[in-house]
C-alpha cells in the first residue's frame, strides 16, 4: 500500500487508535511503541504523520520520548492523562454511565455469543489472565491482565465488527492508572471475570451475558465513588516506592 500524504486528521486518526490502546490497557506505562518506520509501514501511511501523531500524544502527556541507543517512544506512567480524564467525567457527569452502557450492551453480546464459540485454547488464556490478575501488584499488570481478558471473550465471540466495537468501547474508558488501583477493585475484577469463565466454560450465554454486565455495574459503582473522592484501599505500587 502506498503511505497516504500527511494530514493532520490522518495525524489524530493514528493518536486516537494509540490512546483509546492505552486507555484499554492494551499499552501501559513503560510500554515501547514500535519505531516511525515500522509503524509507517504497518498503517500505510507517511512517516510524516506517525511523527505527527506521536507529537499529539506527547504533548497530551501519553508517551515520552527517549534518545540514544536504547531510545524510542514509550507510554508515559499516564497521571496527567488520567487525572484530566477523571475531571472531565467529573465535570460531565453523563459521558461515565453512556460508556458504561454501550460497554454493558456490546461486551454483554460478545460474551452471549463466546459462549458458543469458544475454544478449550481461548478458555486457557482467560484463566491465564485471571491468574496474572490475583498476582497483580502493579498498576501496569493489572491494567493488562484486565484488558487480556476482555480482549479474549471479544475475539472469541468470532464476530469482527463486534470485537471492534468493543475495543472501540474499551478504548473510550480509562482503566485506573494512578494510586486509586486498589485492591477491593482487583478482588471484585477477579470475582466478576471469573464468573464470566464459569459460563463461557457450560456454554451458556444468558449467564455469560448478564455474567458481564454485572462485572460491569460493579465497575460502574467504583468508578461513581472515584468520582465522587471516595477513600479506597490502595494497591501499592512498586513503581511509586
Amino acid at each position: 500500500m502506498r503511505p497516504q500524504h500527511s494530514t493532520p486528521k490522518v495525524a489524530e486518526d493514528v493518536a486516537g487508535r494509540i490512546r483509546r490502546l492505552i486507555h484499554s490497557g492494551a499499552l501501559g506505562p513503560g510500554d515501547r511503541l514500535p519505531a516511525e518506520r515500522e509503524f509507517a509501514a504497518e498503517l500505510g501511511i507517511a512517516r510524516v504523520s506517525v511523527r505527527a501523531s506521536l507529537r499529539l500524544l506527547a504533548d497530551a502527556g501519553y508517551v515520552t520520548v527517549r534518545r540514544g541507543s536504547r531510545g524510542g517512544t514509550f507510554v508515559s506512567t499516564l497521571d496527567d492523562p488520567y487525572a484530566q480524564w477523571l475531571e472531565r467525567m467529573r465535570t460531565q457527569a453523563g459521558d461515565l454511565d453512556a460508556i458504561l452502557d454501550v460497554r454493558v450492551g456490546v461486551e454483554g453480546h460478545s460474551a452471549f455469543l463466546a459462549a458458543h464459540r469458544r475454544s478449550l485454547a481461548e478458555l486457557s488464556t482467560m484463566r491465564q489472565t485471571i491468574d496474572d490478575m490475583v498476582r497483580s501488584e502493579t498498576r501496569t499488570s493489572f491494567r493488562s491482565a484486565d484488558s487480556q481478558f476482555h480482549a479474549a471473550v471479544a475475539s472469541a465471540a468470532r464476530s469482527p465488527r463486534l470485537e471492534a466495537l468493543v475495543m472501540q468501547a474499551r478504548g473510550e474508558f480509562f482503566v485506573p492508572t494512578d494510586k486509586l488501583i486498589f485492591r477491593e477493585q482487583i478482588d471484585a475484577s477477579v470475582i466478576g471475570h471469573r464468573a464470566v469463565l464459569v459460563a463461557l466454560e457450560r456454554r451458556d450465554a444468558e449467564e455469560a451475558r448478564e455474567a458481564m454486565a454485572e462485572h460491569i455495574e460493579v465497575t460502574r459503582v467504583h468508578f461513581h465513588r472515584v468520582i465522587r473522592g471516595s477513600p479506597l484501599q490502595q494497591l501499592k505500587d512498586s513503581s511509586d516506592e
